[in-house]
């Protein structure tokens, strides 16, 4: 889980930032980024892809992961931006966003399978599977978007807190009962929207 970081250090990069997302692929809710710098001596603590943890394993790993980093940033963007510059560049912009929010230098990052120039970097598919550092970033990025979605269920009467936004059976009988919400992206899924409109 260090190779890929080791490698860059040994090349003289020193602040080395893992960046990875939540939430590309659900009809409604944001999409969130994250950026983590881990120091040196890090040991490998996290052994599992993000989606492959419990929410319980995510909390642990997240304060964790606070705990030992040397920074860690988040960058949200909502869905009326979504909707307006496509989710490849509302991702983007959302990972710039995490970058800034580290308020702390970096010269050298890894991303999950994103093209991210001009800034130098390396793009690995599952490289949350491959790089400690986007694996956290990909936690954190989880965990802040299901908070979000769990307070998005208290407003409302879509689930959201069950289902944080996906596509699943139970969300596409919300939205046929329920209608669109201010957080839907209008962009995604308009078999579902034409339907309502019928």
């Amino acid at each position: 889980m260090l190779e890929i970081e080791k490698s860059l250090w040994e090349k003289g990069y020193s602040k080395i930032a893992g960046i990875d997302e939540a939430g590309r692929g659900p009809l409604a809710g944001p999409v969130v980024a994250a950026a983590v710098i881990f120091p040196k001596e890090i040991k490998p603590f996290i052994f599992k892809d993000s989606k492959k943890l419990t929410p319980k394993q995510r909390e642990q790993l997240f304060s964790q992961i606070k705990q030992k980093a040397i920074a860690v940033g988040i960058g949200i963007v909502d869905s009326s931006v979504i909707d307006r510059i496509n989710i490849y560049n509302a991702t983007k912009l959302a990972m710039k966003r995490a970058l800034e929010d580290l308020k702390t230098d970096y010269d050298y990052l890894i991303t999950d399978y994103v093209k991210f120039d001009p800034y130098p970097h390396t793009s690995l598919k599952k490289a949350d599977e491959k790089s400690l550092s986007v694996a956290a970033a990909s936690i954190i990025a989880k965990v802040i978007r299901d908070r979000i979605m769990v307070e998005f269920g208290k407003v409302y009467p879509h689930s959201f807190e069950k289902h944080k936004g996906y596509p699943t059976k139970l969300h596409k009988q919300e939205i046929k009962k329920h209608g669109l919400t201010p957080i839907h992206r209008r962009s995604f899924n308009l078999d579902i929207q034409y339907e309502l409109e019928l």
